[in-house]
């Protein structure tokens, strides 16, 4: 009989972005292997990886979980509770979001582990889900008998804040999508020149910080370059909107948009711009650079592993160092000509396919175990 493998696909649900949009990636490569029975549960088990624009069932139930404050706890426990009838026999549980649920029975379980930025900022998330990880990521993680993640910076915070042994922790990187983000000629009828940031309006993005620096520049130079801010809505981010409307001659804050759309953004954008305190791994930085635009980078945690040398890099706690940045890579071409061909070949080096294929032998080494 074929080995039953589970996987904890909720992050579907809403927006993709980030933890959604690598668990939709990695699941859906995965899936298409033939040797193994497929679940996925969203609150319920399903034999189908269900496409963001077709959950509406499901999305509900997300919304549930993520936005009613008051009956979160309650709604979590019940469907855990309610996976626990169904989930008695899987050979393996994958939990591509930090906290495997207790409610799910495998014989073996791997998690993925992105970041700590839930307990080193702690500031920059929503107070329910620090107090949900702090009493349950390092009792849960403890059960895992492996743990995947994106970065070796990460694979280091992992070893030095819980007892995992060093082969049981596997780092692969994340990918990106060449189908879709790819150099292609810019849209000649677009005659606005823009700076580009892509990220949740959250703190942990600093957005603010590249805000207030932007706010420094002068008119000439915003009438010429505005800022488009691409992203949800995120959380705790209303003194960033509060800048947003001040300049709200020159910023532009989409919202979450489709991926062809980011695409475009990506293609046309004069510079791209990610000023972020913490991550995990960083995949808009990628995106950017496999659609042939130049990237400035914050020099904090994972980024300068993720970007190489194909990124310009900035303090994101110098509000001067980032506008001097963008104002660099802006004004010289040679510059920007270096990072844009750097970028397009460092780009190629990360694809779904090959991450995918990578955390396929994790879950087969530890079948086999």
């Amino acid at each position: 009989m074929k080995p039953k493998i589970i996987i904890d696909t909720l992050s579907l649900l809403g927006n993709l972005s980030g933890i959604g949009r690598y668990t939709y990636e990695i699941a859906n490569i995965l899936s298409q292997n033939s040797q193994y029975r497929w679940n996925f549960f969203y609150g319920y088990i399903s034999q189908k990886l269900i496409a963001r624009k077709n959950a509406k069932t499901e999305k509900y139930i997300r919304h549930l979980i993520t936005k009613n404050v008051f009956i979160k706890k309650v709604i979590r426990k019940l469907l855990c509770s309610f996976s626990g009838i169904f989930s008695i026999h899987y050979d393996l549980y994958w939990q591509p979001n930090f906290i495997p649920i207790k409610s799910i029975k495998a014989r073996k379980i791997i998690a993925t582990i992105h970041d700590f930025s839930w307990e080193l900022y702690p500031e920059f998330h929503p107070k329910e889900r620090i107090t949900y990880f702090q009493e349950n990521f390092y009792v849960q993680i403890a059960l895992c008998d492996h743990i995947i993640t994106g970065s070796y910076f990460t694979k280091k915070e992992i070893l030095d804040r819980t007892s995992m042994k060093p082969e049981n922790i596997t780092v692969i990187y994340h990918g990106i999508n060449h189908t879709l983000f790819k150099p292609l000629l810019k849209n000649k009828s677009i005659k606005q020149k823009y700076i580009l940031a892509v990220g949740s309006i959250e703190p942990r993005k600093n957005l603010k910080n590249l805000l207030l620096a932007y706010s420094q520049c002068e008119k000439i130079f915003k009438d010429e370059y505005h800022l488009y801010l691409v992203g949800d809505s995120g959380w705790k981010n209303d003194e960033i909107m509060k800048l947003v409307e001040n300049m709200n001659q020159w910023v532009h804050p989409t919202g979450y948009i489709s991926d062809a759309q980011l695409a475009d953004m990506y293609k046309n954008a004069s510079v791209f711009v990610y000023p972020s305190f913490y991550e995990g791994f960083g995949i808009p930085p990628l995106e950017a650079m496999a659609c042939g635009t130049a990237v400035i980078a914050s020099n904090a945690s994972t980024l300068p592993e993720v970007c190489g040398d194909a990124a310009y890099y900035v303090d994101p706690l110098d509000i001067n160092a980032i506008i001097d940045g963008i104002k660099k890579v802006l004004n010289d071409d040679v510059l920007r000509q270096n990072l844009i061909a750097k970028g397009l070949k460092h780009a190629q080096k990360f694809s779904w396919e090959k991450s995918a294929q990578e955390h396929m032998a994790v879950l087969e080494k530890v079948l086999k175990q």
